[in-house]
């Protein structure tokens, strides 16, 4: 079973892709900021991370440079899920070393393809 760590400080996010996720058989774990999600990535290695970027408490970027620094997360697949839709944020995100970059809104069946295609590579 393939497993996905979904962090998003929206509770209403959360809920629609833990719902989604779980229907098309992935073990899902949710995080509500990054200390939640490093505090994850102790015990368990995503197949793929979900992250947001605005969160309280330790913010997308930082996770994400943290994630990158954990040598049992090298084919870890990172895609950004947020509201900064600037063309600058997206490309920061991508070179710091995102797999990939969606905006919200978002739509659910494109983000699941996505993520499939990300998982063949």
């Amino acid at each position: 079973m393939k497993k996905i760590l979904i962090a998003d400080d929206e509770h209403k996010i959360l809920m629609s892709l833990e719902y989604s996720f779980r229907k098309i058989g992935y073990e899902v774990f949710i995080a509500r900021d990054g200390t939640e999600v490093l505090e994850f990535l102790k015990t368990i290695v995503p197949d793929v991370i979900l992250l947001d970027i605005m969160m309280p408490n330790l913010d997308g970027y930082s996770t994400l440079e943290e994630i990158k620094k954990n040598e049992n997360l090298n084919s870890t697949k990172v895609l950004f899920l947020s509201a900064k839709n600037n063309p600058k944020d997206i490309e920061k995100g991508l070179e710091m070393g995102a797999d990939a970059y969606v905006t919200k809104p978002y739509s659910i069946k494109k983000l699941i393809s996505q993520i499939e295609e990300l998982l063949i590579n």
